[in-house]
């Protein structure tokens, strides 16, 4: 659909959605996107125009096809919407937002495919598939161009954690060749043949390419004896064409985001042997340990009896600390659409505080934050450090905010609007464990985070990941400045496979608006299995982690976590 505006859009009936309301069948969901239509400047490759649904229903496998758009809901949890305001709506700015990309080696000896019975996210039928489909992520971002409803340029993307899956310095060359552009070849260890699981044999897993007495079989998986050929084949990606920032998270700092790295852990990494299976009574004990966060013994995770599998060796694959992460950003060679270092600069080139701020737009800053600890476990909290440079760093750019005790300070200084990021979200955030980085310092839960930003009027809302799944939260204060919206996006990996454009608008009323709209890659619901192009395989990503034995269909969300207009006080109105 060409880019036309909100009156041309109704006047025209675009896709028939204008007509709805004339027509005397037209229900209560057809209304609704009759009005969401009416509202935004442009609905085309967001699921307000259209959305992955199933092709039939039940347990068996199934392909997808083109759903109907998700209308828009509207939420005065925080504050009253007043009638008119998208005649008077200023846009302030406008970003996308990318999280849980999981770039995954899935031929790594460091890793415990074997537990996924116990432990779903230790493998996934579509995971090798991940560099390309990210591509068709990005191809999206790039032809939307602008926010579906204040019709702004998108100012730049932002990433909030698991960018790789087990924090391989090859996951890490993978992601950001994606996103800044560039031939990525998706293979590890011997380039003509696949190592994984998936060539195994093992009828623990699918494999594509041989029929087994597998789960994934008996739900109804298909054959594609091609497909980890083709998902190792080079491509090029164009990169984004906007900047992009960076914010880190626990699969990017532990072995899978939950396994503490130890000495000597790079043999398991670059070594020969990969374990592909284990005693059913092993592999409980096992998962157990890991979901409980008490001792795992590597050397058992690893090794140990099971079935073995030898592979070739890859330097590459050796686990990357936190500083060679931020190193990676800030050489000039991954600068890509900028800035240099993605929001990381030479002060966080150490390692040890990976936190920052940058400029989203004139008077609106983003903050990214880092809540992982490098104690193990998937959840994080922060360290009191970070905790105190948030509270100054809010400080110095407020006029008015409430103290430790709840009393209102005022003071002479210029206004600033903040967006914070982070990977985990408040209620992910009860691992005090001692972060190695700062083995002395006290670590926060999100309650007591959620307490310090309600200081602050000009806490417009946080924005994160971690949970593979859409939910939106209001935080409300004790008085009616006070008061912030929680955003929460779903992963790249697992489905629903959502990314997010965030729009704020200023609604010229006391109110500020923050549009929260759903998109998915740039693919299309079904592609012929023949088809081995980029957005083919894009496809296919996103119709095995629909049909995965261990999806959670509910990451979807509800309406009101989807597509969503989220009214809140303007403090500087």
């Amino acid at each position: 659909m060409a880019d036309i505006s909100r009156r041309t859009f109704t006047t025209a009936g675009a896709a028939g959605v204008g007509l709805l309301l004339c027509t005397p069948t037209a229900n209560a969901f057809d209304r609704a996107l009759a009005r969401t239509a009416s509202r935004a400047a442009r609905t085309a490759g967001t699921t307000l125009e259209s959305a992955a649904a199933p092709v039939k229903s039940g347990p068996a496998y199934t392909r997808l096809t083109a759903g109907p758009g998700w209308p828009l809901v509207v939420r005065g949890d925080l504050a009253a919407p007043k009638s008119g305001r998208d005649d008077r709506r200023r846009a302030m700015a406008s970003f996308a937002q990318f999280t849980d990309l999981h770039f995954t080696d899935a031929e790594s000896p460091a890793r415990f495919e074997y537990l996924h019975p116990f432990v779903g996210s230790a493998h996934r039928p579509q995971e090798t598939l991940g560099p390309v489909a990210t591509t068709a992520l990005v191809e999206r971002v790039n032809s939307l161009k602008a926010g579906p409803f204040t019709g702004r340029a998108i100012d730049f993307m932002v990433t909030t954690g698991d960018n790789t899956d087990n924090h391989e310095l090859i996951e890490l060359e993978w992601f950001l060749k994606v996103l800044n552009g560039g031939t990525v070849n998706p293979a590890s260890g011997d380039p003509n043949t696949h190592e994984g699981v998936q060539t195994s044999g093992s009828s623990h897993y699918w494999n594509p390419g041989k029929p087994l007495d597998d789960a994934y079989t008996k739900k109804g998986f298909p054959q594609l004896p091609g497909l980890l050929g083709a998902a190792s084949n080079t491509f090029t990606s164009p990169g984004l064409d906007v900047p992009w920032f960076c914010t880190f998270g626990n699969h990017d700092d532990s072995i899978v985001g939950t396994v503490p790295d130890l000495p000597g852990m790079d043999a398991w990494y670059t070594g020969r042997f990969k374990v592909i299976g284990k005693d059913e009574t092993t592999s409980r004990r096992l998962a157990k340990a890991i979901n409980a966060g008490s001792g795992v013994p590597i050397t058992e995770l690893f090794g140990g009896s099971g079935t073995i599998r030898e592979i070739t060796p890859d330097a590459r694959r050796r686990p990357f600390s936190t500083a060679e992460f931020v190193q990676h950003h800030l050489d000039a060679a991954n600068t890509g659409p900028g800035p240099v270092g993605h929001g990381f600069s030479g002060n966080n080139a150490d390692g040890r505080n990976v936190y920052y701020t940058f400029r989203i737009a004139p008077g609106v800053v983003g903050i990214s934050l880092d809540t992982t600890t490098m104690a193990g476990l998937a959840d994080g909290s922060i360290g009191l450090g970070q905790f105190t440079w948030v509270e100054n760093t809010l400080k110095r750019n407020s006029s008015t905010y409430y103290d430790f005790f709840g009393r209102e300070v005022t003071r002479n200084v210029t206004d600033e609007l903040f967006i914070l990021f982070s990977h985990h979200t408040s209620d992910t955030m009860g691992n005090v464990l001692p972060d190695a980085r700062h083995p002395l310092e006290p670590r926060l839960n999100g309650d007591t985070f959620v307490s310090l930003l309600h200081r602050f009027p000009n806490v417009l809302a946080w924005v994160n990941g971690h949970t593979h799944r859409n939910k939106i939260t209001p935080h409300p204060g004790k008085t009616a400045k006070q008061g912030f919206w929680e955003i929460n996006t779903a992963s790249h990996i697992d489905f629903p496979q959502h990314a997010r454009i965030i729009e704020v608008a200023d609604n010229a009323d006391g109110t500020l608006s923050l549009f929260t709209t759903l998109i998915e890659a740039e693919a299309p619901y079904e592609a012929p299995y023949s088809d081995t192009s980029t957005q083919a395989l894009a496809s296919l990503y996103r119709e095995l982690s629909y049909n995965d034995i261990h999806a959670s269909l509910t990451a979807v969300g509800t309406p009101q976590d989807q597509n969503t207009e989220l009214l809140l006080p303007n403090p500087l109105a």
